[in-house]
C-alpha cells in the first residue's frame, strides 16, 4: 500500500512539475510572439485611468511593446471591434463588467486565461476566459467643498435628495460609470438590477430643481469649477483629487446609505493584429506587478487577497469601513437588460425635467 501511495504521490508531483514547466514554456512562447509583434493598441485604457500608464511603461521596458490608446466608452469599444473586423486598429480594450458578456454574445472577442486565473473569483470571470475583472470600482462621490458655499459635503444619496448641491453623473447612454451610478442610487433607495425606478425618480426630482448638471465629472470639468458633486468610481475620484492643484478642496467618499461594487474587464479583439501582445498584456495586468500598478491608480485589484500592497499604496485607498453597505451586482442578466433600456428611460424620465 505504501508503495502504491508513494507511486501515486510521485506521479502527482511529476504531473504538477510538468504542468508548471508547460505553463512556464507557454509563457516564454507567448512573450517571444508578443515581442515579434512589437506593439499593442488599446481602446478605453488611457494613462490617467487606474494608472494604465504604469502598465504601458512596464510592457515597453520589459518586452519592447509600443503602445497607443484611443479613449472611448465601453459600448463604443465593442462597436469598434464589430465594425472594423479584419481591419482592426485595436487589440485590447477595457470595458465595464456588464459589457463583457455583451462582447461575447456579439462574437468580437477571443479568450485568454492568465496564469493567475485560479485566484480570480468565479463571480468576476467568464469560465471560458473571454473576460475577467482585473480591478473593482465602487460608486463614490467626489465633492468640491469650495463650491458648497458653507454647506456640509453630502455623505449619502439622501443628502443629495434634500441638499442644494449640483450633481454631475455623466452620460448614462455611453459610460459604464454613469450607468452604475444610477444603479447605486437605486440600491440605496430600495431598488435593484431589475428596478431602477427609485433612482430615476430621485434624479428627476434633482433635475426639476435645476440641480442636475450635464457636465461629465472629469479632471478638466472639475478644474474649471463645473462640478460640485460628481458621481464617479472610487478609483477615479481618488485619482482626480490627487491631481488637483488644491487636493484638500476635495473629498472622496462612498455614500453611507449604499452603493454598488463592480469592475472592469479587458476584452481581447477577435480580429486583433497583435493578438499575442494583447494576451501578454492581460497576463501582465493579472500579475502581482500589474495588480499593484492598478492599486497605484487607486483601483482595488481583483487579486487583493493574494497581494501585499506597499504601505504607501494601501494608504491612498479609502478605509474599509466605508464599504460596509456596498453591494455587488447579483443579477448580471437583469442588469444587462436594464442598462440597455436605461438611456431611453433617462431621456424620457430625467432629462425631460431639466430646467
Amino acid at each position: 500500500m505504501k508503495q502504491l501511495f508513494l507511486a501515486s504521490l510521485l506521479g502527482s508531483t511529476i504531473a504538477m512539475c510538468t504542468a508548471a514547466m508547460a505553463a512556464d514554456t507557454d509563457l516564454k512562447t507567448l512573450e517571444a510572439a508578443a515581442k515579434a509583434e512589437g506593439a499593442v493598441n488599446s481602446v478605453g485604457m488611457p494613462d490617467d485611468w487606474a494608472n494604465w500608464k504604469g502598465t504601458w511603461e512596464d510592457l515597453a521596458k520589459t518586452y519592447g511593446l509600443k503602445h497607443i490608446d484611443t479613449d472611448m466608452s465601453s459600448a463604443q469599444e465593442i462597436a469598434k471591434f464589430a465594425a472594423e473586423k479584419d481591419n482592426a486598429s485595436a487589440d485590447i480594450g477595457d470595458v465595464g463588467a456588464a459589457f463583457g458578456p455583451i462582447a461575447v454574445k456579439q462574437g468580437v472577442v477571443q479568450p485568454y486565461k492568465p496564469s493567475t486565473w485560479a485566484q480570480v473569483p468565479d463571480w468576476a470571470k467568464d469560465k471560458d476566459g473571454n473576460w475577467a475583472l482585473a480591478y473593482t470600482g465602487t460608486i463614490a462621490f467626489i465633492v468640491n467643498k469650495k463650491l458648497l458655499h458653507g454647506s456640509e459635503a453630502p455623505k449619502s444619496w439622501a443628502d443629495l435628495k434634500t441638499g442644494k448641491y449640483k450633481v454631475s453623473i455623466g452620460d448614462v447612454s455611453t459610460a459604464a460609470q454613469a450607468a452604475n451610478g444610477v444603479l447605486a442610487a437605486a440600491l440605496a433607495n430600495g431598488g435593484d438590477e431589475k428596478n431602477i425606478q427609485p433612482a430615476l425618480l430621485m434624479f428627476a426630482d434633482i433635475a426639476k430643481q435645476g440641480r442636475l448638471s450635464l457636465a461629465n465629472p472629469t479632471i478638466a470639468t472639475m478644474e474649471k469649477g463645473e462640478v460640485e458633486v460628481g458621481v464617479v468610481w472610487d478609483f477615479n475620484g481618488l485619482s482626480y483629487k490627487a491631481k488637483m492643484a488644491n487636493p484638500d478642496d476635495y473629498v472622496v467618499l462612498i455614500p453611507s446609505d449604499g452603493s454598488v461594487i463592480s469592475g472592469y474587464t479587458t476584452i481581447i479583439n477577435k480580429y486583433a493584429k497583435h493578438p499575442n501582445a494583447a494576451k501578454l498584456t492581460r497576463e501582465y495586468i493579472f500579475s502581482d506587478a500589474g495588480q499593484i500598478n492598478l492599486a497605484k491608480g487607486n483601483a482595488r485589484p481583483i487579486r487583493a487577497e493574494h497581494l501585499t500592497l506597499p504601505a504607501d499604496v494601501q494608504a491612498k485607498l479609502l478605509p474599509n469601513e466605508q464599504y460596509k453597505k456596498v453591494t455587488p451586482i447579483k443579477d448580471a442578466d437583469a442588469w444587462e437588460k436594464t442598462s440597455k433600456a436605461l438611456p431611453q428611460k433617462w431621456q424620457e424620465e430625467v432629462i425631460i425635467n431639466m430646467q
